[in-house]
Formats: C-alpha cells, structure tokens, sequence
C-alpha cells in the first residue's frame, strides 16, 4: 500500500507540471531557430544568397566560350576579307579595270596621272562606236620602250567599212569632215594626207592632242579583239572626276 501511494503522488506531481507548463495540459513544441546563412563566412554561397558549385570549373567554361567567340570573330573577319578579295579580283577580271593616264596623247580630255574606269562588257553587248575612247592593247607596230605601259587609250575615229583622211587640217571620215566637239578650237589633224579604207574587225583610232599622239597614223588600224573596253569614268583626282 505504501509502494502505491508513492506511485499516485508521484504521477500527480507530473501531472501539475505538465499542467502549469502548458495551457490545456498538451505540451508545445519549442520552434528551433534555423541560422540564416552568411555570404561571407560561407565561400559557397555569393551576395545575393546563391549558391556557387564548383567555382573553378564556371572560370573555365566561361574562358572556353570567350576563346571560342575570339575564334569566331577572326574566322568572320577572314571570310569577309578573303570574299572582298575575290570580289575585286572578279570584278577587275570581267567587270570594270582601273587605268592610270602616262602621257599626254589624250589632253585635254585626259592628263596624266588621271585614273580612268573602263567598261569591259561594253562591247560584249554592243559593236565599237565612233566616238569612243578605248583602251586597247599596245600593237605590234608600237613596241613598249623602258618604262611603257603595254596598254594604250586613244579615241575611235573610224569603223570597218569607213574610209579616213586628214585635209585642210581636220579629219574626214568617208568624205565628210568629222565634227569633233571634245576637242579644243583650231586643234590641228595632220600626217594623215592619203585616205585609208578600214578593214572589217578593225578600228582607226587617234589621240585628242593630235599633235603630240602616236595613234593610227604610225602604226595603222587596230585590231578590235585587242580591245580591252570603253573608258567610261574619270575617278581620280576628285577635282576632275567625271564622264567620258
């Protein structure tokens, strides 16, 4: 009986704790506080709460990417240079040619140093007309001395079929005298006394100075497959840039 009644007063004191303790007699539990992670003391985690894996590795991804953008800016540059090149190449080959002007056999019209662009499909689509000033590869009767250009620009005076002469110093094409508004009052046409007959695929062509011009009168008519094109432009200097 002893034994028991230590065992009542004993549960009854657990009782009155746990009552006192807790409103309702049912035990709550205590909230356990969670550390709120600092950036600093924790390498791990960055400023703005993040946080990094393997940091070394994302350093090394992002200097492969930039090296592989590098690589690609450099190959772009190279294709745009390489495609500009054969651009040009191209274009020089079949389109249009820039000739620099080495004598005076072309002034007024033309000074030397003036830097013409010449057409080389004109006459593709077209026959020579007269009138044109051509660029045309230097003829057999004029060989290139020191220095000389192997090409040589002069303008067309007279097609296949027309017969040409120099009288009372101007220029005749089939018996009538030639009008030619490019070239500065009172210039004189001479050494040309006998006429001429061009033959079919030829081309008689004379310099505007015609004083001071080896042309057809010294080494004849040219052939027209030498023909390279038709000066159309003058492109340099800019103070002179303008039409042919």
């Amino acid at each position: 009986m002893f034994s028991s009644s230590l065992a009542l007063n004993a549960q009854a004191c657990t009782l009155q704790r746990v009552t006192d303790e807790t409103p309702g007699g049912i035990p709550e539990s205590t909230p356990q506080s969670v550390p709120a992670l600092n950036p600093q003391s924790n390498p791990a985690v960055d400023s703005g709460g993040t946080r990094e894996i393997d940091r070394p590795a994302n350093h090394k991804s992002i200097a492969r990417k930039q090296r592989a953008a590098s690589l690609r800016n450099l190959l772009e540059w190279v294709a745009v240079i390489v495609g500009a090149v054969l651009v040009a190449v191209l274009i020089k080959t079949f389109l249009v040619q820039a000739f620099r002007i080495p004598s005076e056999s072309m002034v007024p019209t033309l000074e030397i140093g003036d830097r013409v662009l010449v057409n080389k499909l004109s006459y593709k689509a077209h026959e020579i007309n007269r009138g044109d000033v051509v660029v045309f590869k230097r003829p057999p009767g004029l060989p290139a001395g020191p220095g000389e250009p192997e090409d040589l620009i002069k303008r067309v005076i007279g097609l296949p079929g027309d017969t040409v002469q120099a009288k009372d110093g101007s220029m005749y094409v089939n018996g009538k005298r030639l009008e030619e508004p490019y070239l500065p009052p009172g210039t004189p046409s001479l050494n040309l006394d006998q006429p001429v007959k061009i033959a079919q695929g030829q081309a008689w062509v004379m310099g505007d100075n015609r004083t001071n011009s080896q042309d057809s009168r010294v080494f004849g008519p040219i052939e027209s497959t030498t023909v390279i094109g038709r000066a159309f432009m003058i492109m340099w200097p800019p103070g002179r840039i303008g039409s042919l």
